[in-house]
């Protein structure tokens, strides 16, 4: 079950007859109207029974107000990259946004070549398009000094200008099936664009094809859903349901809906060449697709909160029966993982507190928002959610040890040159060997991971998800907080070395800190891990 999450998109696939051509342009007009999103055409410049698509295309900017405008898909042998892309953008710029780029390898290859095209292998002609689609955006990149340098094997662009710069980021989309085309979609292109007519399997056949560009997408560090999953279907309306996409238009609601949330389809290219069928599929299936999507995604996430809570719940009550004893003789229970599919486990807090003073207000701190549903994380981005969890893990073994020099030093359990040889196998600085300079040392290891997540990583993820701003607000005010801690623990650490038969003072400095610091980094797990995993620690990191 894979849902990437996109909003829906609803068009029409439109046979852009050249002897009809006034009803081509009077359907995608009614696509306009009717409130549909894309108006799409294929595109056979050898084909003389057709409108030229991207004359057609420019034509209909002009007559209608708010549809967008896709070539399904582009014939790449018969139209030259640098062409491609100051077209697109142009008619971006005349349209006010409303351009999409489908583009694909090519066919009918006889026909390509007798209208001066160049015949390519299959595999010649994926080279070909991942050469084409960096062009392409190269020119789109104005804000980029120089021209554009690009040299391939099937083409080429030395010196080229770069601009116009469309008014919209125009999403270029695929036609793939084959695996090579697949991995391209995934690592270069922002949508894919089968038709459901060639999957010989029907709508599981999504499955596989998904994984292998969620594959391409990991591989070239992106996130699978930055790839949008469109599908260009036919069907028909009837009064009865006889199968898929074949009945009333409750039914074409139902069978979509569930390809959506299935397989992950964000987008349906309707073939249709009459306006009865494109008035239904507008008025009657695409409203009914996303009231079905959005209540199902609501049920699954409202699902996914009651889990959460009930495991909180659950994990609190054994973390109270568990809390006896000193702390690290309970064995408090493992935490749940954060998401489905990222396989990563918070550090639980355990609920013990050493000292009676209470810094935080640990019942009212905020929770993250859930993570969109169908979410997939990519191993950088688990690399980097356990990362943080490694960070903390070392600072609590730090502390740890810092607990134990302070029982032992206190007990005569250690001499003074067993304390020296024993920090040193600690601490970085080899020579901060008494217990005073490793306390202080570990006091600015703590203020100085604090200080990296309050200037760089805090910033990053506050502007990727504002959602994340009540508890990154919350984590740097108990920054604030374990810093006047670490200073109340530095006091002590002064007045010990001037009293060195006294520890209450330095054994409750260090106490508070314990009990402080290690629910502050549990709920900082508990909170960030996950975001961390699809943001990572700074943009385009995963």
């Amino acid at each position: 079950m894979t849902d990437y999450g996109h909003d829906l998109l609803f068009g029409t696939f439109t046979t852009p007859t050249a002897a009809n051509a006034e009803a081509v342009v009077a359907l995608a007009q009614l696509a306009d109207r009717a409130g549909l999103d894309l108006v799409t055409f294929q595109d056979h410049p050898y084909q003389p029974a057709f409108l030229d698509a991207w004359t057609l295309l420019s034509y209909l900017a002009a007559r209608t107000e708010r549809i967008h405008l896709v070539p399904n898909v582009l014939n790449l042998p018969l139209r030259q990259p640098v062409v491609i892309a100051r077209s697109a953008a142009s008619l971006d710029i005349l349209s006010g946004g409303r351009v999409e780029l489908g583009m694909g390898t090519g066919a009918f290859w006889d026909a390509i070549e007798a209208s001066g095209g160049r015949r390519l292998t299959p595999g010649q002609g994926v080279s070909a398009l991942a050469e084409a689609i960096e062009i392409v955006r190269e020119i789109w990149a104005v804000d980029r000094p120089g021209g554009v340098h690009q040299r391939g094997a099937w083409y080429s662009a030395d010196g080229a200008k770069r601009g116009p710069a469309p008014v919209h980021s125009i999403g270029i989309w695929l036609g793939a099936y084959k695996p090579r085309m697949l991995r391209l979609t995934g690592s270069a292109a922002d949508g894919w664009l089968p038709s459901l007519g060639y999957l010989k399997g029907g709508p599981s056949d999504l499955i596989n094809l998904n994984a292998q560009i969620d594959a391409g997408a990991e591989e070239a560090g992106r996130e699978p859903q930055a790839v949008r999953r469109l599908l260009n279907i036919g069907g028909t309306f009837a009064p009865v349901a006889r199968g898929l996409l074949n009945g009333p238009a409750s039914r074409w609601a139902e069978d979509l809906a569930e390809i959506s949330l299935e397989y992950g389809v964000g987008g349906y290219i309707l073939a249709a060449d009459d306006g009865a069928t494109i008035q239904r599929y507008a008025e009657d299936v695409a409203p009914a697709v996303r009231e079905l999507v959005a209540a199902e995604r609501e049920r699954r996430a409202q699902t996914a909160v009651t889990a959460r809570d009930v495991a909180m719940e659950e994990l609190e009550r054994e973390f109270v029966a568990a809390a006896a004893g000193e702390r690290g003789d309970a064995s408090p229970p493992a935490a749940p993982a954060l998401a489905p599919g990222l396989g990563l486990v918070p550090t639980p807090d355990d609920g013990i507190r050493l000292s009676d003073e209470r810094l935080f207000e640990e019942d009212t701190r905020p929770l993250a928002p859930l993570p969109p549903a169908g979410v997939i994380y990519t191993d950088t981005g688990r690399a980097v959610g356990a990362h943080l969890i490694e960070v903390h893990d070392h600072l609590r073994q730090e502390l740890a040890q810092v607990r134990e020099i302070i029982v032992q030093v206190r007990q005569g359990a250690m001499e003074v040159g067993d304390a020296r040889s024993t920090i040193n196998d600690m601490t970085m600085r080899q020579n901060e060997w008494t217990l005073g300079a490793y306390c202080a040392s570990y006091c600015r290891v703590v203020t100085g991971h604090h200080s990296l997540e309050d200037e760089a990583i805090f910033p990053h993820l506050r502007a990727s998800d504002e959602g994340l701003a009540p508890v990154i607000d919350r984590l740097e005010d108990e920054h604030v907080i374990i810093h006047e801690v670490l200073e109340g623990v530095d006091a002590a650490l002064v007045r010990f070395i001037l009293q060195p038969d006294d520890f209450s003072e330095l054994q409750e400095a260090v106490d508070v800190l314990t009990d402080t610091l290690l629910s502050h980094l549990s709920y900082e797990e508990r909170e960030l891990v996950e975001p961390l995993a699809r943001f990572g620690f700074y943009g385009n990191q995963v």
